[in-house]
């Protein structure tokens, strides 16, 4: 019910991150680096059906970069490129957006990025059941009311009673368990063995008996309206709490994710203060600080959130929105915090959202603002939001493009040339991205099937017809 990890080669990463810096974006990732610090890549081997483009550099440039983005500005086309048509971009897509597989709900919308012309509308503004296509609104809320730079603290304070420490969550998904020189979860993340030594060397030899967790920074249920009683926990999903190791795991690495998150940071925090009882309660007020980490910088974040589609990080991040607008840290009020923001943009979705992450079954947004919110990240008016395009997943390379054998075949052509978000649930098949069609073009898609036959979770035939859809934009002048 999410989109799996995949990983990519050492020579795929090198060119991105080549032509990254060269677009100006790189930088723009919140120091990211397209999620390289996890999970040793180079390691990693290419599927045998996505080998690497000869002119790899070009097709990712096409993506990710344009004179325009050397200086500064968005991601956009030249002017001289010729621009495509709504007669021509509605033939070179007939075929797939009404492939059976897709079943008799679609939703479609493409874009022209650089006039913001809308080429294609097929029921754009009918609220649909986005899947995981949502977290592009919650990274873009996220980054208008954020900085890229900025970072989320974990502090330990001390306690009422002697040789107690309070553990105070500060809404840090990524905060790791994992023990000092051991690789964490993911890429940057704060670590519970530094907040422990300076714990010991702020109580100066002092026995500590007690950690408490204070989770008191969210509020409201710990799952959402829509959830599945299977989905937290669960390989995809935990209960969100504000203090969690490792992405709600009780341990590194943990298939399955945490029933009590919480408790699972207490426990990593009185292990390694060399062992304690733990308990749930609040931090005393003006309680003296003994030690305090940060996360990765929020570009990080999302660029995580995005690239593996982590559900986790996205509601924790959704909350963080809920803070920063002054609304209760809750489901509740960090879906009203990403519709405020995102109005502000001129870019309504309505209150049909109940998580940041697109996993309740309930969520309803019309299919065309994941294009709107695309436009906008594309826009030289908003460099805030640059760093969505160069977070999401490239097509048959990384991330959720990569999996399932996307984008290899006969979808082969776009591999290189598409960044987007995928989205699966029972029933459910969605991609939003950019694409650079064969005249060198840049566009916008969106499209959103809910009503998948067969009631599959990643529904081969949905995926195939949205991959040939795309496939279909990159092979396309579409001036005809």
């Amino acid at each position: 019910m999410t989109d799996a990890r995949a990983r990519t080669t050492r020579v795929v990463l090198l060119v991105m991150i080549a032509v990254l810096v060269g677009a100006g974006l790189y930088a723009a990732v919140g120091q990211g680096r397209q999620y390289l610090a996890n999970r040793n890549f180079h390691e990693i081997a290419v599927p045998a059906a996505t080998a690497v483009p000869a002119d790899a550099a070009g097709a990712l440039s096409a993506v990710t970069g344009s004179p325009a983005a050397e200086a500064g500005g968005g991601v956009t086309s030249p002017a001289a490129v010729p621009a495509p048509t709504a007669t021509g971009i509605k033939a070179a897509l007939a075929a797939e957006l009404t492939a059976p597989g897709l079943g008799p709900s679609v939703s479609a919308q493409v874009y022209d990025a650089t006039t913001a012309r809308a080429l294609l509308d097929q029921g754009a503004a009918n609220p649909v059941q986005p899947a995981s296509t949502s977290k592009l609104l919650t990274a873009a809320a996220l980054l208008t009311v954020r900085r890229a730079t900025d970072r989320f603290s974990t502090k330990v304070v001390a306690g009422a009673a002697p040789g107690t420490v309070v553990l105070v969550g500060g809404g840090d998904p990524t905060l790791s368990a994992a023990g000092t020189g051991t690789a964490t979860e993911y890429a940057e993340a704060a670590r519970i063995s530094d907040l422990a030594a300076q714990v010991k060397k702020s109580v100066a030899g002092a026995p500590v008996n007690q950690v408490v967790v204070d989770g008191s920074l969210f509020t409201g249920p710990e799952t959402a309206t829509g959830w599945a009683i299977d989905d937290a926990p669960s390989s995809y999903a935990s209960p969100i709490t504000a203090t969690m190791v490792d992405g709600g795991r009780d341990t590194p690495g943990a298939q399955t994710r945490s029933p009590s998150p919480d408790l699972a940071a207490a426990k990593a925090l009185a292990d390694a203060l060399g062992g304690a009882t733990i308990s749930r309660g609040r931090a005393p007020v003006g309680a003296k600080v003994l030690g305090s980490v940060r996360s990765a910088p929020v570009g990080t974040l999302v660029e995580e959130m995005l690239s593996e589609s982590d559900n986790v990080i996205a509601e924790v991040l959704t909350r963080q929105i809920a803070i920063a607008t002054k609304k209760p840290a809750s489901f509740t009020g960090g879906a009203a915090a990403v519709s405020a923001t995102l109005s502000g943009f001129g870019i309504p979705i309505g209150s049909g959202m109940k998580d940041g992450s697109g996993l309740s079954a309930q969520d309803r947004v019309p299919a065309g603002v994941l294009g709107q919110v695309l436009l906008k990240a594309v826009d030289p008016k908003h460099p805030e939001l640059h760093a969505i395009i160069a977070a999401m997943s490239v097509a048959g390379w990384d991330g959720t493009l990569v999996e399932q054998g996307r984008f290899s075949g006969a979808a082969r052509n776009a591999a290189g040339v598409v960044r987007a978000k995928t989205g699966s649930l029972t029933g459910v098949s969605a991609i939003a991205g950019v694409v650079t069609d064969a005249d060198g073009r840049l566009l916008v898609f969106s499209f959103v099937a809910d009503q998948v036959p067969g009631g599959d979770v990643n529904s081969p035939a949905a995926r195939n017809a949205f991959d040939s859809a795309v496939s279909a934009l990159a092979a396309c002048g579409c001036r005809s």
